[in-house]
């Protein structure tokens, strides 16, 4: 699944990924897909580094690199502005930490 998958994903409710319209379902289901494409793009960029340490030339290599963790800042950005924080590292303007379930919460451990 693509970044874009994600993006214009069209579930069959009518939310037409409107995020005020959008059912619990919806937005779990959303938020899921979302940590999985993060979960993704942070594997790659850790399995891609491993390999540039034995392979440091590799242009094509250096390059995906480059582009998956340019995709992951995005889709970080765009997950934390619709859910909330990811880490404790990301700036807000409103504290958000108690107003989401925990991960245990939500069956996601």
């Amino acid at each position: 699944m693509s970044e874009n998958d994600v993006e214009n994903r069209n579930c069959g409710c009518g939310c037409n990924n409107d995020e005020e319209n959008m059912s619990c379902a919806c937005k779990n289901e959303m938020r899921e897909e979302m940590i999985t494409k993060i979960k993704s793009y942070k594997f790659s960029i850790i399995e891609l580094g491993l390999y540039l340490d034995t392979h440091p030339d590799d242009e094509k290599a250096l390059c995906l690199h480059r582009e998956y963790c340019k995709k992951l800042k995005e889709l970080e950005d765009k997950y934390q502005k619709m859910f909330g924080p990811l880490s404790i590292y990301y700036p807000c303007k409103k504290w958000r930490w108690l107003e989401e379930p925990w991960p245990w919460e939500r069956g996601n451990y």
